[in-house]
């Protein structure tokens, strides 16, 4: 399995560096006729399917793009509102696509913090006595390693280079086996 994404949080949960090794696919891609029989809702500033699953698309799936034009936010191409844009029954048919959209900034600070958070809650609960914390947190689709260093450093000149570098050697090598 492929490598995500990397995120190097210090000691105090703070986020200081991040990578994404990957390209969000869209999940589904569908012209719908008035009205719309999906509901949509604004969330974290995307526009996101609240109720209606249905196709491939599913609550939590963020719009994408219309007519094959990217949005932006909650905002169409020419800087329309969304939500209101497919009010419009003059707007019909419209050929929308839906799928996970990239996480802001914001939510990789927040996604950083919580993650350090249970790590060292992790730590303090054990029963044993030093104990590292989280290793490995495993759902039915994805992994989530935690690696620390030695020193509790992470950070060179040339980090970022040979980050990228290691990730293309791991991806080729696929030494990551199934469900890694």
């Amino acid at each position: 399995m492929a490598i995500f994404s990397v995120y190097v949080v210090n000691k105090a949960g703070g986020l200081i560096y991040q990578f994404d090794n990957y390209v969000p696919r869209a999940e589904a891609e569908k012209t719908f006729s008035y009205p719309l029989d999906l509901v949509l809702k604004i969330h974290d500033e995307k526009v996101v399917v609240s109720f209606g699953q249905r196709d491939g698309i599913r609550v939590g799936h963020a719009l994408l793009s219309i007519n094959g034009v990217d949005v932006n936010g909650k905002f169409t191409a020419d800087g329309k509102e969304i939500i209101e844009y497919l009010k419009d029954s003059t707007n019909y048919p419209v050929s929308i696509r839906f799928g996970r959209a990239r996480l802001s900034s914001n939510e990789k600070l927040m996604l950083a913090s919580m993650f350090h958070s249970l790590f060292a809650i992790g730590s303090q609960l054990s029963p044993e006595v030093g104990s590292s914390g989280i290793e490995m947190l495993e759902t039915d689709m994805f992994k989530l390693h935690c690696f620390q260093t030695l020193t509790g450093k992470a950070m060179c000149e040339l980090f970022d280079q040979n980050l990228k570098g290691a990730l293309e050697i791991a991806e080729k090598a696929g030494n990551f086996g199934p469900g890694s």
